[in-house]
């Protein structure tokens, strides 16, 4: 018994210390990059956490309505693809690397709109990084309706560095 009380209490100490709140911080906007946040996000609020993303640099792309279904599979430099790095820089392989991708993802996930849909009704806010649409020329009205808000880094600090927050950086 006393070992099973033992256990019992360093589980509702674990617990304890288990953080309410996860921050993501997406910095990229191509498939293998955007996949990853968000089925921990979803995940994550699906789990009861608080969820915030924080899109910064490419993963700003996400927020942009020119380019948030433009997510492609980066054909150059991505060497966990089954062909020579070298074929990536022929005309047409990242559209086909992309096409590809889409086509197997599409067996198993919702595409990456849809997974942003399901993570806004499940509660995850999605923030724009201020420094970089500054950098990428985006204004607040370039934003698509489900991004929450406009912060910049001392606003991501304060989240990141709040007790009871996990951040992960993507």
């Amino acid at each position: 018994m006393i070992g099973l009380a033992l256990v019992s209490q360093t589980k509702e100490a674990e617990a304890g210390r288990r953080a309410n709140r996860l921050v993501l911080v997406v910095t990229k906007n191509t498939i293998d990059q955007v996949y990853p946040p968000l089925i921990l996000a979803t995940t994550a609020a699906a789990s009861g956490l608080e969820v915030d993303i924080y899109f910064t640099f490419w993963g700003l792309k996400l927020l942009d309505k020119k380019s948030h279904t433009k997510t492609k599979l980066a054909s150059v430099g991505n060497p966990a693809l089954p062909m020579p790095n070298i074929l990536g820089v022929l005309p047409g392989m990242t559209a086909m690397a992309t096409k590809m991708m889409k086509g197997q993802i599409k067996k198993y996930w919702p595409t990456i709109p849809e997974m942003m849909q399901q993570a806004k009704d499940l509660g995850v806010r999605f923030h724009a990084c201020s420094p970089t649409m500054g950098l990428m020329g985006i204004q607040e009205k370039d934003l698509i309706p489900m991004t929450d808000d406009v912060v910049g880094a001392s606003t991501f600090l304060d989240w990141a560095t709040s007790a009871g927050t996990a951040t992960i950086f993507v």
